[in-house]
């Protein structure tokens, strides 16, 4: 028995320490050394502080502000708490759910509230949720949607903001993986630029 144990023992501790040390290490580290931004959560700086990550979207609900996909996430205590990355995932429900069916009504009528010209369809991933809750991207069209509400709340040209929002369009990953896509927080930050009328 002690035969069989001792090596049985051995190879436990050996792969543990290879697979639970060794390979995590190594490969944290080639992360930090090739894709150093990313290993680091390709966090934003303004000023000289973090404002947020490319990857986890940020709940903005000023009209002077483009607003990004609704969040499904919550806390601990089950209240909705936007972008919360420690409780990723998205509601679960059901496009036959009525909680879902008012929800979607309560967006609809929150974005037609806050710019009562914006009489076209709204785009569908301004009023549901990603499957994480923390999509950080919304599609051109919801960003276009925007663009009358957000630049009369700043007193903007439409032009330059319909020509930030297109300078912001980032295209398919690959050029073939995926769809266009606007980063919320990168396009507010740069309509901080734009001077006023």
């Amino acid at each position: 028995m002690n035969l069989q144990l001792r090596p049985a023992l051995v190879s436990f501790l050996a792969l543990s320490a290879l697979t639970g040390l060794a390979y995590p290490l190594v490969i944290t580290g080639l992360a930090k050394v090739i894709f150093p931004s990313q290993a680091g959560g390709s966090l934003i700086v303004k000023d000289g502080k973090v404002i947020g990550s490319e990857w986890i979207g940020q709940s903005f609900t000023s009209p002077r502000d483009f607003w990004g996909r609704p969040s499904a996430t919550v806390d601990t205590k089950g209240d909705a708490l936007p972008y919360n990355g420690a409780s990723s995932g998205g509601s679960n429900l059901a496009p036959s759910n009525q909680d879902l069916h008012k929800a979607i009504q309560e967006r609809i009528t929150a974005l037609r509230a806050a710019d009562p010209k914006a009489t076209g369809s709204v785009p569908v991933d301004l009023i549901t949720a990603s499957g994480s809750g923390l999509d950080p991207h919304i599609s051109p069209a919801s960003a276009a949607f925007q663009i009358h509400r957000v630049a009369k709340a700043r007193g903007l040209d439409e032009a330059k903001v319909r020509n930030l929002v297109v300078a912001q369009i980032e295209g398919p990953q690959l050029g073939v993986l995926g769809e266009s896509r606007v980063n919320v927080l990168k396009l507010n930050l740069a309509l901080e630029n734009l001077p006023p009328k």
